[in-house]
Protein backbone atom coordinates (compact mmCIF):
# COMPACT_ATOMS: atom_id res chain seq x y z
CA UNK A 1 0.00 0.00 0.00
CA UNK A 2 1.09 3.56 -0.66
CA UNK A 3 1.87 5.98 2.15
CA UNK A 4 0.75 9.58 1.69
CA UNK A 5 2.29 12.59 3.43
CA UNK A 6 -0.32 15.27 4.21
CA UNK A 7 0.40 18.70 5.69
CA UNK A 8 -1.98 21.17 7.33
CA UNK A 9 -0.83 24.79 7.44
CA UNK A 10 -2.68 27.87 8.70
CA UNK A 11 -0.69 30.56 6.89
CA UNK A 12 -2.24 33.75 8.31
CA UNK A 13 -2.44 35.44 4.88
CA UNK A 14 1.28 34.62 4.49
CA UNK A 15 2.22 37.28 7.04
CA UNK A 16 5.49 36.43 8.76
CA UNK A 17 6.76 37.06 12.27
CA UNK A 18 8.14 40.42 11.12
CA UNK A 19 4.74 41.56 9.80
CA UNK A 20 5.68 41.31 6.13
CA UNK A 21 3.49 39.41 3.68
CA UNK A 22 5.81 37.05 1.79
CA UNK A 23 4.21 33.90 0.32
CA UNK A 24 7.66 32.72 -0.78
CA UNK A 25 8.50 31.92 2.84
CA UNK A 26 5.52 29.55 2.95
CA UNK A 27 6.82 27.96 -0.25
CA UNK A 28 10.21 27.41 1.38
CA UNK A 29 8.68 25.64 4.41
CA UNK A 30 6.52 23.39 2.24
CA UNK A 31 9.35 22.49 -0.11
CA UNK A 32 11.54 21.44 2.83
CA UNK A 33 8.90 18.96 4.02
CA UNK A 34 7.72 17.68 0.58
CA UNK A 35 4.07 16.78 1.33
CA UNK A 36 1.98 14.98 -1.28
CA UNK A 37 -1.13 16.90 -0.23
CA UNK A 38 -1.34 20.29 1.49
CA UNK A 39 -4.37 21.63 3.39
CA UNK A 40 -4.10 25.42 3.69
CA UNK A 41 -6.17 27.71 5.89
CA UNK A 42 -6.35 31.51 6.18
CA UNK A 43 -5.17 32.48 2.72
CA UNK A 44 -5.82 36.08 1.71
CA UNK A 45 -8.85 36.21 -0.57
CA UNK A 46 -9.03 39.91 -1.49
CA UNK A 47 -5.42 40.82 -2.32
CA UNK A 48 -3.44 40.61 -5.53
CA UNK A 49 -1.49 38.67 -6.60
CA UNK A 50 -3.62 35.69 -5.67
CA UNK A 51 -1.87 33.74 -2.92
CA UNK A 52 -3.37 30.35 -3.82
CA UNK A 53 -2.36 30.71 -7.45
CA UNK A 54 1.15 31.77 -6.37
CA UNK A 55 1.61 28.77 -4.07
CA UNK A 56 0.30 26.36 -6.72
CA UNK A 57 2.67 27.69 -9.38
CA UNK A 58 5.75 27.76 -7.13
CA UNK A 59 5.07 24.29 -5.71
CA UNK A 60 3.96 22.70 -8.97
CA UNK A 61 0.76 21.42 -7.34
CA UNK A 62 -2.89 21.53 -8.40
CA UNK A 63 -5.08 23.94 -6.43
CA UNK A 64 -8.65 23.25 -5.26
CA UNK A 65 -10.98 25.69 -3.51
CA UNK A 66 -14.67 26.57 -3.17
CA UNK A 67 -16.47 29.87 -2.46
CA UNK A 68 -18.25 28.35 0.56
CA UNK A 69 -14.86 27.89 2.28
CA UNK A 70 -13.01 31.18 1.77
CA UNK A 71 -9.34 31.13 2.71
CA UNK A 72 -9.18 27.31 2.70
CA UNK A 73 -7.67 25.30 -0.14
CA UNK A 74 -6.17 21.98 -1.11
CA UNK A 75 -2.91 21.69 -3.02
CA UNK A 76 -1.97 18.25 -4.34
CA UNK A 77 0.17 16.47 -6.90
CA UNK A 78 -2.44 13.76 -7.49
CA UNK A 79 -5.92 14.78 -8.67
CA UNK A 80 -8.58 15.29 -6.00
CA UNK A 81 -12.27 14.60 -6.57
CA UNK A 82 -15.57 15.64 -5.04
CA UNK A 83 -14.26 19.01 -3.87
CA UNK A 84 -16.99 20.83 -1.96
CA UNK A 85 -17.04 23.74 0.48
CA UNK A 86 -19.26 24.09 3.56
CA UNK A 87 -20.04 27.23 5.52
CA UNK A 88 -20.08 26.38 9.25
CA UNK A 89 -21.24 29.87 10.21
CA UNK A 90 -19.54 32.83 11.93
CA UNK A 91 -16.28 32.46 10.03
CA UNK A 92 -15.92 28.69 10.25
CA UNK A 93 -15.71 26.58 7.10
CA UNK A 94 -14.75 23.19 5.74
CA UNK A 95 -13.39 22.07 2.37
CA UNK A 96 -13.91 18.42 1.48
CA UNK A 97 -12.07 16.41 -1.15
CA UNK A 98 -11.58 12.73 -2.01
CA UNK A 99 -8.24 11.13 -2.85
CA UNK A 100 -7.88 7.74 -4.54
CA UNK A 101 -4.77 5.80 -3.48
CA UNK A 102 -4.21 2.59 -5.47
CA UNK A 103 -7.95 2.05 -5.70
CA UNK A 104 -8.56 2.99 -2.06
CA UNK A 105 -10.67 6.04 -1.21
CA UNK A 106 -9.64 8.60 1.41
CA UNK A 107 -12.04 11.37 2.47
CA UNK A 108 -10.10 14.56 3.25
CA UNK A 109 -11.64 17.36 5.34
CA UNK A 110 -9.85 20.73 5.62
CA UNK A 111 -11.24 22.67 8.59
CA UNK A 112 -11.04 26.21 9.90
CA UNK A 113 -12.86 27.12 13.11
CA UNK A 114 -13.11 30.45 14.95
CA UNK A 115 -11.80 31.24 18.41
CA UNK A 116 -14.99 32.60 20.01
CA UNK A 117 -16.17 29.78 22.31
CA UNK A 118 -19.93 29.69 21.65
CA UNK A 119 -19.44 30.10 17.88
CA UNK A 120 -16.84 27.33 17.88
CA UNK A 121 -19.19 24.95 19.70
CA UNK A 122 -21.93 25.60 17.15
CA UNK A 123 -19.47 25.04 14.29
CA UNK A 124 -18.38 21.71 15.75
CA UNK A 125 -22.03 20.71 16.23
CA UNK A 126 -22.56 21.33 12.51
CA UNK A 127 -19.37 19.46 11.70
CA UNK A 128 -20.42 16.28 13.51
CA UNK A 129 -24.02 16.59 12.30
CA UNK A 130 -25.80 14.57 9.59
CA UNK A 131 -24.62 16.73 6.67
CA UNK A 132 -20.89 16.27 7.31
CA UNK A 133 -19.26 13.70 9.60
CA UNK A 134 -22.65 12.12 10.23
CA UNK A 135 -23.28 11.72 6.50
CA UNK A 136 -23.68 8.00 5.73
CA UNK A 137 -21.98 8.48 2.36
CA UNK A 138 -18.64 8.99 4.16
CA UNK A 139 -18.03 5.26 4.36
CA UNK A 140 -14.30 5.24 3.62
CA UNK A 141 -11.29 6.22 5.70
CA UNK A 142 -11.58 9.86 6.76
CA UNK A 143 -8.90 12.37 7.76
CA UNK A 144 -9.92 15.71 9.30
CA UNK A 145 -7.22 18.33 9.76
CA UNK A 146 -6.83 22.08 10.04
CA UNK A 147 -6.91 25.03 12.45
CA UNK A 148 -9.17 24.23 15.42
CA UNK A 149 -8.73 27.74 16.90
CA UNK A 150 -8.83 26.69 20.54
CA UNK A 151 -6.60 27.61 23.46
CA UNK A 152 -8.14 25.43 26.17
CA UNK A 153 -9.94 22.09 26.11
CA UNK A 154 -13.71 22.59 25.83
CA UNK A 155 -17.03 20.87 25.22
CA UNK A 156 -16.54 21.02 21.46
CA UNK A 157 -13.39 18.90 21.79
CA UNK A 158 -15.41 16.22 23.59
CA UNK A 159 -17.74 15.98 20.59
CA UNK A 160 -14.75 15.59 18.27
CA UNK A 161 -13.20 12.90 20.45
CA UNK A 162 -16.46 10.94 20.47
CA UNK A 163 -16.54 10.78 16.67
CA UNK A 164 -12.84 10.63 15.76
CA UNK A 165 -9.40 9.54 16.92
CA UNK A 166 -6.60 12.03 17.37
CA UNK A 167 -3.81 11.40 14.91
CA UNK A 168 -0.98 12.97 16.96
CA UNK A 169 -0.56 11.86 20.56
CA UNK A 170 3.03 12.97 21.28
CA UNK A 171 3.61 15.06 24.40
CA UNK A 172 5.13 18.05 22.59
CA UNK A 173 2.68 18.88 19.79
CA UNK A 174 2.27 22.67 20.00
CA UNK A 175 2.00 24.61 16.74
CA UNK A 176 0.95 28.06 17.98
CA UNK A 177 2.36 30.66 18.29
CA UNK A 178 5.26 29.72 16.04
CA UNK A 179 7.93 31.52 18.08
CA UNK A 180 6.88 29.65 21.26
CA UNK A 181 4.55 26.81 20.22
CA UNK A 182 2.68 25.86 23.38
CA UNK A 183 -0.84 25.34 21.95
CA UNK A 184 -1.81 22.51 19.58
CA UNK A 185 -4.30 24.53 17.53
CA UNK A 186 -3.39 22.71 14.31
CA UNK A 187 -4.45 19.08 14.60
CA UNK A 188 -5.49 15.97 12.71
CA UNK A 189 -8.21 13.43 13.50
CA UNK A 190 -9.18 10.25 11.69
CA UNK A 191 -11.60 7.35 11.58
CA UNK A 192 -12.01 4.17 9.58
CA UNK A 193 -9.36 2.02 7.92
CA UNK A 194 -6.47 4.44 8.25
CA UNK A 195 -3.07 3.94 9.86
CA UNK A 196 -0.99 6.88 11.06
CA UNK A 197 2.61 5.98 10.21
CA UNK A 198 4.29 9.19 11.33
CA UNK A 199 3.63 12.75 12.47
CA UNK A 200 5.91 15.73 12.93
CA UNK A 201 5.97 19.50 13.34
CA UNK A 202 8.79 21.46 11.68
CA UNK A 203 10.27 23.86 14.24
CA UNK A 204 13.20 25.27 12.29
CA UNK A 205 13.93 28.97 11.85
CA UNK A 206 12.22 29.14 8.44
CA UNK A 207 8.96 27.75 9.84
CA UNK A 208 9.06 30.07 12.85
CA UNK A 209 9.50 33.12 10.60
CA UNK A 210 7.02 32.23 7.82
CA UNK A 211 3.78 32.86 9.77
CA UNK A 212 2.20 32.59 13.24
CA UNK A 213 1.46 28.84 12.97
CA UNK A 214 3.78 25.89 12.54
CA UNK A 215 2.64 23.23 10.07
CA UNK A 216 1.68 19.71 11.06
CA UNK A 217 2.56 16.76 8.83
CA UNK A 218 1.05 13.28 9.06
CA UNK A 219 1.99 10.25 6.98
CA UNK A 220 -0.95 7.90 6.52
CA UNK A 221 -1.78 4.62 4.85
CA UNK A 222 -5.25 3.45 3.87
CA UNK A 223 -5.81 -0.11 5.06
CA UNK A 224 -9.37 -0.53 3.75
CA UNK A 225 -9.57 -3.97 2.06
CA UNK A 226 -12.18 -2.72 -0.40
CA UNK A 227 -11.22 -1.39 -3.85
CA UNK A 228 -13.12 1.40 -5.57
CA UNK A 229 -12.73 1.18 -9.34
CA UNK A 230 -13.14 4.15 -11.63
CA UNK A 231 -16.03 3.86 -14.07
CA UNK A 232 -13.75 3.65 -17.09
CA UNK A 233 -12.01 0.60 -15.54
CA UNK A 234 -15.20 -1.41 -15.19
CA UNK A 235 -15.57 -4.03 -17.93
CA UNK A 236 -18.81 -4.00 -19.82
CA UNK A 237 -20.99 -7.04 -19.28
CA UNK A 238 -21.46 -9.35 -22.27
CA UNK A 239 -24.97 -10.21 -21.11
CA UNK A 240 -27.80 -8.79 -23.18
CA UNK A 241 -31.38 -8.12 -22.17
CA UNK A 242 -33.86 -10.32 -24.01
CA UNK A 243 -36.61 -8.40 -25.81
CA UNK A 244 -40.04 -8.40 -24.20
Amino acid sequence: MTAIRIMTYSVGECRGADGRVEPERIVTVVKETTPDVLAVQDLATTTLPDQLDYLARRLGMRAYSAPQAPGCAWLAYAPLKGVQGYDLGQGGCLLRADLDIDGKRLHLLNLRLTAERSARQRQIATLVGPDLLGDRSLTCATLLLGDFADTFWGAGNLALNLHLKKAVRSFWRGTYPAFLPLIDRDRAYYRGHLQILDSRIPRNAAARQACRHLPLIVTVEVTDPRTFLRTEKLKRSRMEVAPG
